[in-house]
């Protein structure tokens, strides 16, 4: 006879859950969402700066903390700015209101586009250079390397250029986000235009698309050890666009737009065909950020601020390439010396003292861990019970 012995454990009433409604700000106990967030890509900076990491690894975590930022201005900021303008003063749980916070915002991605900039130009694009993989400017290169790079912008780069030039009868152009942009002023000839030449009697403001169907880097030579930007060679190229007027120099600049999607369900009689119109409409969103190079003039940028209507806080220079992601085309290359060793995983050690996957479960019970061990022993059990015939529930 046995004898079950229970225990009665003491009823004790669900804890009452915490109303946080009226709970009053605490800027000493709380930190700013957005703030944190742009620790977090900082963070990722810091590991493009960390010498422990082989070069091109440095060179993805750069193009990564890019990629991060777009995102953050194409969400956060414009969020923030979009209660700017709906005049909403709801205070963050730091106690900031959306000035405060877009000022803030403001004040560290200024330090943080300063520290990209210097990551590049000065750390890793002289290393890589020393390594065998130079970025070199359109101006260093020899008179054969020019040649080269001039017919390669003939053949694949000249017959999709577009510019376009505002006035009177043509309003300033739609900027496609995150694209990266030429701008520069075409005057007028002194004498009399000849045959071929454009008749215009003012100077024009005229944008150029660097066009994305063609790599961004263009390698100088057969052994891919050079390259140069697409928009160097453009530039290097700029008065074969404008026959028998007077180009002026270039300046680049790129343009974020807000991304955010807004999708009522309750409202969506369809709701994938809305998801992919709110998609289609990203393209058109509001301007949130106007990124120029560092050497464009005032009365330039300012222009831009009025065409987009921006804001002068709105406006970052960048010293150095923009949309650094596009510099993942070094990554590409076969310099495995410059990169991480390959990650292989782990057969587990039961997994070869068996002949049959089923023996090794059926003593006891087999954990995995992917990816550090091979997926191998999954897709082997997978093979085996279907060989047997048998049905089995697998849980992952």
């Amino acid at each position: 006879m046995s004898t079950v012995v229970k225990h009665q454990s003491e009823v004790r009433p669900f804890p009452k859950l915490v109303e946080t409604v009226n709970t009053p700000v605490r800027s000493d106990i709380f930190l700013n969402r957005e703030l944190s967030l742009l620790k977090f890509h900082a963070r990722v900076l810091e590991e493009a700066f960390d010498e422990r990491n082989p070069l091109l690894e440095r060179l993805k975590f750069l193009s990564i903390f890019n990629s991060n930022l777009d995102e953050f201005f194409m969400i956060r900021v414009s969020g923030l700015k979009q209660e700017i303008e709906e005049q909403i003063n709801t205070l963050s749980a730091d106690g900031q209101t959306p000035e405060q916070q877009l000022s803030k915002v403001r004040e560290q991605i200024l330090l943080l586009t300063e520290q990209q900039s210097k990551c590049w130009l000065e750390d890793l694009q002289p290393r890589l250079a020393k390594d065998g993989l130079a970025v070199a400017s359109y101006e260093s290169l020899t008179i054969h390397e020019k040649e080269i790079l001039n017919n390669y912008f003939f053949e694949h780069v000249f017959p999709i250029l577009t510019p376009l030039a505002v006035d009177p009868s043509h309003p300033f152009p739609y900027i496609s986000p995150l694209s990266v942009n030429l701008c520069l002023i075409v005057e007028p000839p002194a004498d009399p235009p000849y045959f071929g030449a454009l008749k215009f009697d003012e100077p024009k403001f005229v944008r150029i698309k660097v066009p994305s169907v063609v790599p961004r880097l263009i390698p100088v030579n057969e052994h891919n050890s050079k390259f140069v930007l697409l928009e160097e060679i453009i530039e290097a190229n700029i008065q074969s666009l404008f026959p028998g007027v007077l180009p002026g120099p270039c300046y680049r600049f790129r343009v974020t737009r807000d991304a955010d999607i807004e999708i009522r369900e309750e409202e969506a009689h369809d709701l994938l065909s809305q998801i992919q119109e709110e998609l289609r409409q990203r393209r058109f969103g509001t301007p949130v950020r106007l990124e120029v190079s560092p050497n464009m003039p005032d009365e330039m940028i300012d222009y831009l601020i009025e065409s987009l209507k921006l804001e002068r806080e709105d406006v970052y220079q960048v010293d150095g390439p923009l949309h650094t992601q596009d510099l993942m085309t070094l990554f590409d290359q076969d310099r495995s010396d410059l990169k991480d060793v390959p990650f292989e995983p782990v057969t587990p050690e039961w997994f070869c003292d068996y002949p049959n996957i089923f023996e090794a479960i059926t003593e006891r019970d087999r954990l995995l861990h992917h990816p550090y061990d091979s997926y191998d022993c999954v897709t082997e059990f997978i093979n085996q019970a279907v060989d047997d015939d048998d049905v089995v529930a697998i849980k992952i």
